[in-house]
């Protein structure tokens, strides 16, 4: 037991002896008492603002589809940047760098080594 609610007198209440069967089972499932166990549902009931006779299953679905939608749409925002903005933005680096490129000319001084190494040899007399 909690020690909140350890100093509170027990109540009692009229269940049917096979929904007592049903709870105490659930309540050792959750390892709480049986007061913290109902309290937690009663509890989870309040936040949620649900009701244990309605029907979750078209909620969730309906929730499902709704975040569906938004990733579908961030999605669409993600592929419209890229298509618009990025491809565009790359392509006009790639021009500016390869114009930007400087043409290899060789070197003065490379000649000049040319020339000597190729005069340079063996002469017969």
């Amino acid at each position: 037991m909690d020690e909140e609610y350890k100093n509170e007198k027990f109540e009692t209440l009229k269940i049917k002896s096979s929904v007592v069967k049903k709870f105490r089972r659930f309540s050792r499932s959750i390892s709480k008492s049986q007061s913290m166990a109902l309290l937690s549902m009663i509890e989870f009931f309040e936040m949620n603002g649900i009701s244990p006779n309605e029907v979750i299953g078209p909620k969730m679905k309906t929730l499902e589809s709704l975040i569906k939608k938004r990733i579908n749409g961030v999605i669409a925002i993600l592929k419209d940047i890229e298509k618009c903005q990025t491809k565009p933005t790359v392509a006009m680096m790639q021009s500016l760098f390869e114009e930007a490129e400087p043409k290899k000319k060789p070197l003065i001084l490379e000649k000049r080594v040319l020339e000597e190494k190729q005069k340079v040899g063996f002469r017969e007399k």
